[in-house]
């Protein structure tokens, strides 16, 4: 390893100061480098001002001022070569008590169980800033409200407020998959 590399705990560190201060929405801006990207299964990757902008956009303290962020598992993973990608696992939990514009005008009384989530934050071992947000890598789908669905399309989908397109949908076998597996059984 190279000297100037952070320790494991100080990475640690820098990741749930960054997810505490938001309680795991967003972040602090400041944290993030100029050069950062965030993403998730179908989202982005967006630039460091595009995420500000739209995480910007969306008062989930006003709408869920009840939220219980539940984060763990969190390490340094042991075989990327730069030793500075903190993974952790996400849920939550929490009632839409108010609105959360301009997806649910008026709170709604609903409780989100979100399902565990994988997500990942990198960190430059010189600066100390946030290079890489990844989040919504859902590890099973059966587990909360949300239809398996992760980050903000999970959320607005327990609201019953899923957004219009496949991508915010819960999973649907295609019929190209049924019938690959069809055919399986007939041939095994």
């Amino acid at each position: 390893k190279n000297e100037s590399m952070r320790p494991p705990d100080e990475l640690i560190a820098i990741a749930k100061k960054f997810l505490v201060g938001s309680n795991g929405l967003g972040g602090d801006p400041n944290m993030l480098a100029d050069n950062f990207q965030f993403e998730g299964p179908v989202v982005g990757p967006l630039s460091k001002d595009a995420f500000v902008k739209a995480i910007g956009q969306v008062d989930f303290k006003t709408a869920f001022p009840n939220w219980k962020a539940e984060f763990y598992g969190f390490h340094v993973d042991p075989l990327e070569e730069q030793a500075n990608r903190v993974w952790y696992t996400a849920r939550g939990r929490g009632v839409q008590e108010g609105p959360l514009l301009p997806f649910a005008p008026i709170g709604s009384g609903k409780e989100v169980v979100n399902p565990p989530q994988v997500c990942s934050l990198t960190i430059d071992h010189n600066t100390g800033l946030i290079t890489r947000y990844t989040i919504g890598y859902v590890v099973d789908r059966n587990v909360g409200n949300t239809g398996g669905l992760g980050g903000l399309y999970g959320i607005l989908y327990a609201l019953d407020r899923p957004l219009p397109f496949p991508e915010a949908q819960p999973w649907k076998k295609s019929w190209q998959y049924d019938l690959f597996q069809k055919i399986g059984a007939l041939l095994g």
